[in-house]
């Protein structure tokens, strides 16, 4: 990977992974409708860059599948989406978390009560629902991407 790329990467989404014994991870839910953009990328920037302290999952109201679009610009920074799936709420039910994020209003509307410590609501743009040429829409997911990197590096610092 290009050295430009690794800095970037550290920049937008912290230093990476280095593994702690013995602390326990903190449990994120994250949540959207699709569960196909958003959530799925939120996901996987926790687990890669910050799971040592963290464990993400995602879910969503009216799960689809992942995104391609989102899966290729995770893939742009090292972080391997391709084997994540949308999943509905009920598989979370009965379980604890240290903190349940809605990214989107929808989701915040409507989802039902999960037991967390805390419960967070930071809305981006669907970027499954740009138009456009294929670069178009890719350079909307590398937005939210980085929006969501960024919002994640400041309220999870660790």
């Amino acid at each position: 990977m290009p050295t430009i790329v690794v800095q970037y990467i550290r920049v937008m989404f912290g230093e990476g992974r280095s593994d702690m014994e013995g602390d326990r991870k903190r449990r994120i839910l994250f949540i959207c409708t699709h569960n196909s953009a958003r959530s799925q990328i939120a996901e996987g920037i926790i687990n890669h860059f910050h799971g040592n302290k963290y464990e993400a999952k995602s879910a969503g109201t009216k799960p689809t599948r992942v995104d391609p679009l989102a899966i290729r610009v995770m893939k742009e920074i090292g972080v391997d989406i391709s084997s994540q799936r949308s999943k509905r709420l009920k598989e979370f039910d009965g379980q604890e978390f240290d903190f349940v994020v809605t990214l989107c209003s929808d989701a915040e509307d409507i989802c039902p009560f999960f037991p967390a410590k805390e419960h967070l609501h930071k809305g981006f743009e669907d970027p499954a629902q740009a138009t456009g040429s294929e670069e178009d829409r890719l350079d909307r997911f590398r937005k939210i991407r980085d929006k969501i990197g960024q919002w994640i590096r400041q309220t999870f610092k660790d």
